[in-house]
């Protein structure tokens, strides 16, 4: 028996909205990770795209828990010396909830070609509305933070 591979013309993509009013930071982007790559599908292949279109709604609502926000920091680098940038992530949601999630996605998907292909796909709102209702996406509930 031969090792099943997909091809790009069997591949199937579905649009998720996941509203991230009151979830837990961590959690919702390893849950949008497996979409995006496609883990959740009989026909995955670590090597193709077989992933599906996210869209995150409500991202300023999003939480961290034990105080993470205000004692976890997040570097950008430029590449020159003394050019590192650090913040909290108490600063980063109020200044930029969705940058916040897509960077913390972006970190969970392969460093590559691959990767860069797949965060494509993935679209972060700070309110409520989004222009992707023409797609007719799903709509995903996950339960949210109970203990802070």
């Amino acid at each position: 028996m031969t090792t099943y591979s997909p091809k790009a013309s069997e591949i199937t993509r579905e649009w998720h909205v996941i509203d991230a009013d009151n979830l837990v930071l961590g959690r919702l982007c390893t849950e949008v990770a497996r979409l995006l790559r496609g883990k959740h599908k009989p026909i995955f292949a670590p090597h193709i795209d077989t992933g599906d279109h996210v869209v995150i709604i409500n991202a300023s609502k999003i939480v961290l828990t034990k105080g993470k926000a205000a004692a976890k920091g997040v570097h950008r680098y430029s590449g020159y010396p003394g050019g590192l940038k650090t913040e909290t992530y108490q600063n980063l949601l109020e200044r930029d909830a969705a940058e916040a999630i897509r960077r913390s996605v972006r970190g969970m998907l392969p460093h590559g070609p691959l990767g860069r292909q797949q965060i494509k796909k993935l679209k972060v709102y700070a309110g409520a509305e989004h222009p992707h209702s023409a797609q007719n996406p799903v709509t995903l509930k996950f339960a949210a933070a109970t203990a802070r």
